[in-house]
């Protein structure tokens, strides 16, 4: 153990001594002294925050209102208002293919809504 000590006291000696050379030499030289720095750990980056891209505001554009489909009533008002002296029940389901109580329940709306009156039993004509 005692030897072990007094080798490493001899290598720092030696180290000692030449770290001073290294000193002059470098004085010589004209370059400062540099004390060494002990490698700092690598700072742990952040990484990017992505912003979100701008929504690109899209005109959408409409389509041509298309014409409203002719309705059940709309069907029936319209025969009864081109016949001159009247139309009835019968006439009514040949032109339009709607069974009587169809007829029936179509002809009864519009004379509540007051376009059409009754001529006759079953003739109608418009108001």
């Amino acid at each position: 153990m005692k030897k072990l000590k007094k080798d490493l006291e001899a290598i720092l000696k030696a180290l000692n001594g030449l770290a001073q050379k290294v000193e002059k030499l470098q004085e010589q030289i004209g370059e400062e002294t540099k004390p060494t720095k002990k490698p700092k750990a690598k700072a742990v980056k952040k990484k990017a925050v992505r912003k979100a891209p701008k929504k690109r505001v899209v005109v959408k554009k409409t389509a041509p209102k298309k014409a409203a489909p002719v309705t059940a009533v709309d069907t029936v008002f319209g025969i009864i208002k081109n016949s001159k002296k009247g139309i009835g029940t019968t006439a009514l389901m040949e032109k339009t293919g709607y069974n009587q109580k169809k007829i029936a329940n179509l002809v009864f709306k519009l004379r509540k809504q007051g376009k059409i009156k009754s001529v006759d039993r079953g003739v109608y004509v418009k108001a």
